[in-house]
C-alpha cells in the first residue's frame, strides 16, 4: 500500500510562524524600503499636505515657527537691500554743502570760521559760519539740504522752522552770496550778526521749533 502525503492544514499560530519564516527570506528583505526611503516619503507627504491644507494638528506650532522665521528673514533682507543704499545716499549728500565738498562738522566749521575772523578774513569767516549753521541743523536732523540746494533755498526752509529768525536767515544768505559770488567784502559787523544767529539757532530745541 502506497502512503500518500496529505496536505496539512495549519492552525493559526503555525500559519503565522510559516508566514514570518517566508518573509524573512532574502528576496523579501531586498524590497523593503531603506531608512532614507522612509524619510524621503515622509518629506514628500509633508509637502503634499502643506499645499493641500491637510497637515496634522501636531505640525501647527512647528509650521507657525517656520512662517515666523521666514517673515523675519524677509524683513532682514529687505532692510539690507533697501536700507543700505539710502544711508549711503544720505552720507554722500552730507558731503556736499551749497555746491562745495564739505566734510567738516558744525563744530569744526565754527572753529575755522573763528580762526579766519581772528585774522580779519571776514569773507572766509562769513562763508564758513553760514556753512556751520547749516551743518548744525543737518546734524540735528532738523533739515537735510539736498545736493544743489542754494543758500537762499536753505534759508527759506530754515525760516519755516524758525519763523522769528526768518529775516536774519535771509540776510545771512545775502551776505554769503555777496562774499562768495558777487565779490563784495564782508565785515566784522556782518560776521557778528551771523554768529549771533548761529548761536540762537543752536540753542533752540526741537520742542521749541515744533511749537
Amino acid at each position: 500500500m502506497i502512503a500518500v502525503a496529505l496536505p496539512l492544514t495549519p492552525d493559526g499560530d503555525q500559519a503565522r510562524e510559516w508566514a514570518q519564516d517566508e518573509l524573512a527570506q532574502e528576496i523579501y528583505r531586498v524590497t523593503e524600503p531603506t531608512p532614507f526611503d522612509r524619510f524621503a516619503r515622509a518629506v514628500g507627504e509633508f509637502v503634499m499636505d502643506l499645499f493641500s491644507g491637510e497637515l496634522p494638528p501636531a505640525f501647527g506650532p512647528w509650521l507657525a515657527s517656520i512662517v515666523v522665521l521666514v517673515v523675519v528673514a524677509i524683513i532682514v533682507v529687505a532692510v539690507l537691500i533697501w536700507g543700505r543704499p539710502r544711508s549711503i545716499t544720505r552720507s554722500r549728500a552730507s558731503a556736499h554743502l551749497f555746491g562745495h565738498e564739505e566734510g567738516r562738522s558744525a563744530a569744526e566749521l565754527r572753529r575755522d570760521a573763528d580762526a579766519a575772523a581772528s585774522t580779519g578774513d571776514w569773507d572766509e569767516a562769513i562763508v564758513l559760519r553760514f556753512r556751520a549753521l547749516a551743518r548744525d541743523l543737518e546734524e540735528r536732523t532738523l533739515l537735510d539740504p539736498a545736493p544743489g540746494t542754494t543758500v537762499h533755498g536753505f534759508a527759506h526752509a530754515a525760516a519755516e522752522l524758525f519763523p522769528d529768525a526768518g529775516p536774519a536767515l535771509h540776510r545771512a544768505a545775502d551776505a554769503f552770496d555777496d562774499v562768495r559770488y558777487l565779490r563784495r567784502h564782508g565785515s566784522a559787523a556782518i560776521y557778528r550778526d551771523l554768529v549771533e544767529l548761529d548761536t540762537r539757532l543752536t540753542r533752540a530745541t526741537a520742542e521749541a521749533v515744533s511749537a
